[in-house]
């Protein structure tokens, strides 16, 4: 058992570092650090988290210093996680872990990426950015001289890959998996089947806590939202109007951030409410208890949820779809596709690392080595790879 591994109250349904599934390359203790802190460590000292620095959350990363990026999103959902996994006596280190890792897998510009990344790899497994995630952290990430990846503990694998619920359901079998999941050695020991950890299922839902709001600010600021349009909505119209009471002669700038803070305390807290309840009901005796409940046990409650809902439509209509979005994220696809394409089709272009093995132009292997390449790409430099590739100026 390693130090502080029970230096903290956790409940009896939480994930305890001391009773961890282990890793699948045996590693000692450390003698400071439970082993969910050293999968958190690991997580923030990769070259993956880094370059969530420099990648679309709504907004192309070179627009604007002060609208989110893939990093500051991750960081904001990781302090919502923490909050709520300590009010719940869960782990926090674990939460904080998976909240960190949710969206390494990301390609550049954001959704508009993924979209054109997955047309690209239709005829080749497909593309998703959470199986990418668990290629990152398994093979990509190359930093040991013992393993590929990053040797996490059964816990943070597990709750990366299902952290959205099962993979496998009804109406959903193995047959139907990326093959991102499947290329993972070890995939079936992750109990697709069943739903995380409570730790995974906190972190999911400080992840939608965390981008609605926060492009709620990001669309104000940027001029795609308008604000008494939004008040429209019973959840922002209520929360906004009492802001306006509490702070009546207060400039609409903060009293768009104080809005902003007050719907994230109510949403947290309606979860923590919502959470207590059914673990009342469950009263699970063990984790496994969590992950073999049928259902989610950290949630919102009905009447959040259809409050969220008005909220997506909202943005959905007036935002991600706004003509400006639009026109930057066709482009965004383009240059995804123009990458994919000229790689797919001539694999002497890539670096050294993709090209060894990688396959004869057009087939499978390649596709799936190109799809690394461009997936693990900032906004930046696929651009300036875009110019390298298709503009005759940039090498003369």
């Amino acid at each position: 058992m390693s130090v502080g591994a029970t230096d903290r109250s956790r409940a009896i349904y939480a994930c305890h570092p001391s009773r961890s599934r282990g890793r699948v390359f045996a590693q000692a203790d450390s003698a400071s650090r439970t082993a969910f802190q050293r999968d958190r460590d690991r997580i923030i000292h990769t070259t993956a988290f880094r370059r969530l620095k420099e990648k679309t959350q709504v907004f192309v990363a070179h627009e604007g210093d002060h609208y989110r990026t893939r990093l500051t999103h991750s960081l904001e959902v990781a302090q919502i996680a923490r909050t709520i996994a300590r009010a719940l006596n869960a782990d926090e280190d674990l939460t904080e872990a998976l909240a960190l890792a949710h969206d390494l897998g990301h390609p550049p510009f954001g959704h508009a990426g993924e979209r054109a990344l997955s047309a690209c790899m239709a005829d080749f497994g497909g593309f998703d950015h959470n199986a990418h995630t668990l290629r990152i952290i398994t093979k990509s990430e190359v930093r040991y001289a013992e393993f590929e990846g990053l040797n996490l503990t059964w816990e943070s694998v597990e709750g990366i890959v299902k952290h959205n619920g099962p993979l496998v359901t009804k109406a959903k079998g193995e047959d139907q998996l990326n093959w991102g999941i499947t290329d993972y050695p070890h995939w079936r020991e992750l109990e697709l089947s069943t739903f995380a950890s409570l730790e995974a299922q906190i972190a999911a839902l400080s992840d939608d806590i965390a981008y609605n709001n926060h492009d709620i600010d990001d669309g104000l600021r940027a001029g795609l939202l308008d604000l008494e349009a939004l008040a429209a909505l019973p959840l922002v119209g209520e929360t906004l109007a009492a802001v306006r009471k509490r702070y009546p002669s207060t400039p609409e700038d903060i009293l768009v951030l104080e809005m902003v803070r007050e719907l994230i305390g109510r949403m947290v807290t309606d979860v923590l409410d919502e959470t207590k309840v059914r673990l009342e009901r469950l009263k699970p005796d063990s984790a496994d208890a969590i992950r073999l409940a049928g259902r989610e046990t950290a949630a919102f409650s009905n009447d959040m949820l259809i409050g969220l809902a008005e909220v997506r439509r909202h943005l959905f209509a007036n935002m991600y779809r706004h003509y400006k979005v639009n026109r930057v994220m066709a482009q965004a696809e383009r240059v995804v596709t123009d990458l994919f394409t000229r790689f797919h089709s001539d694999p002497g272009l890539l670096p050294t690392r993709f090209r060894s093995g990688a396959g004869e132009a057009g087939s499978v292997e390649l596709a799936r080595r190109v799809c690394d390449y461009i997936a693990g790409m900032t906004d930046r430099y696929a651009l300036e790879e875009h110019r390298r590739l298709f503009t005759v100026q940039a090498y003369f």
